[in-house]
């Protein structure tokens, strides 16, 4: 009985021994010979893929925003008005009181 149980182990491990035997005798037509012992199956190595980087995240962020000062409005300065006096038909400086009031006139140029 024990002698069944040892030949089963050495046939399991001879399969398991010869399983990767394709992958050393494909080497065999290029020039060199190799030989070696591989122990597992036969479809090769167990390995993790390469892992799988995510491209890394930009954050764009947008400029500060750009403030332009606008010049203040300047107010329409007051126009210059000459003041007339009806009572004595003469402006401001020349006549100095007017009984009757003052009247607010725009300036007029000179006649060419």
């Amino acid at each position: 009985m024990r002698s069944i149980k040892l030949a089963k182990l050495a046939v399991l491990l001879f399969l398991l021994a010869t399983a990767g035997m394709g992958n050393v005798w494909a080497d065999h037509g290029h020039g060199n010979t190799r030989f070696g012992v591989f122990i597992g199956p036969a479809w090769g190595p167990w390995y993790y893929p390469a892992p799988y980087y995510y491209p890394p995240v930009v954050i764009e962020r947008a400029p500060p925003p750009v403030y332009i000062e606008q010049p203040k409005p300047q107010a329409a300065p007051e126009p210059n008005y000459w003041y007339f006096c009806n009572a004595s038909n003469a402006y401001y400086p020349y006549v100095k009181e007017c009984p009757s009031g003052w009247q607010r006139v725009l300036p007029q140029p000179p006649p060419r």
